[in-house]
């Protein structure tokens, strides 16, 4: 399928949280997430639904203030769409988008897609001891 047929929506209203519940909640980053969790975490971010036709095919939100931070999270296109360069098509709407265009430090954390990530700029931490966090994998599982 042509990427053309493709396109990429901003439109919450449009989204099917249902199927982005289904993909996140079976990901590795997010395993067990309620689908009242997705909901509000989508709602609170600035969220990129990728469809063909209605149907919703990929998504990815960025957390941001709009002005100087952003955090690039919950990638993805399914995989019987993959391999037709619509995650660099998605990741370039992303880093196009008009409120995204003055922020200092852009984030995202990857297991497996470094190569993806770079192509677009993304670098590894340039001093990690910088950096802290907070880490509860498991929070979703019961």
């Amino acid at each position: 399928m042509p990427i053309s047929d493709y396109h990429i929506s901003t439109d919450q209203q449009r989204f099917d949280l249902d199927a982005i519940h289904a993909f996140l909640s079976q990901s590795y980053w997010s395993p067990g997430i309620s689908r009242d969790t997705v909901a509000k975490a989508t709602q609170n971010s600035l969220a990129f639904g990728v469809f063909l036709g209605d149907q919703q095919i990929g998504f990815a939100r960025v957390i941001t203030d709009r002005a100087s931070f952003a955090y690039l999270a919950d990638v993805y296109i399914l995989d019987t769409h993959r391999g037709q360069g619509l995650a660099k098509y998605l990741i370039a709407t992303i880093q196009a988008h008009p409120d995204l265009q003055m922020i200092r430090r852009f984030m995202l954390a990857t297991k497996d897609a470094h190569s993806l990530y770079t192509q677009f700029g993304f670098t590894e931490l340039g001093n990690p001891a910088r950096f802290m966090e907070i880490n509860l994998p498991a929070i979703y599982q019961s």
